[in-house]
């Protein structure tokens, strides 16, 4: 299970200061019911200067405008191939585990080395 990776670090955004950035967020995402997980995101990336990752067009391009650094699934998953964490073959399973969960990706696992590819400057996809 993902909570039990030790490397994982739950926050809690209690504080007056913390919800209210959440609550900037709602209003610039217009979020209703459907996009305030995106809204939390964005308000912990905002706090912790980190690097958010989202899926949902919109909203990536709402956080960008707020001067967020956002990235998709397949930008993390790739940076893990890159880095050594992930192989080709681990990532296009992934991906296609993802996609049998009903998540919308741009490529499925056997397509992702030329989708990587058609996205990076150099030949490689990882290592």
């Amino acid at each position: 299970m993902a909570l039990d990776l030790d490397w994982l670090k739950i926050e809690r955004l209690d504080t007056i200061p913390e919800l209210t950035g959440f609550y900037e967020w709602v209003k610039r995402l217009g979020s209703g019911e459907r996009n305030l997980g995106e809204a939390s995101v964005f308000a912990a990336t905002e706090l912790l200067g980190a690097i958010a990752v989202s899926d949902d067009q919109d909203a990536v391009r709402v956080g960008r405008k707020f001067g967020l650094k956002v990235h998709g699934t397949l930008w993390l998953l790739s940076l893990a191939c890159r880095d050594g964490k992930l192989t080709e073959v681990n990532v296009g399973n992934l991906i296609d585990a993802l996609r049998e969960s009903g998540m919308r990706l741009p490529c499925s696992g056997s397509e992702y080395s030329g989708w990587a590819r058609s996205k990076s400057n150099d030949r490689s996809t990882c290592g």
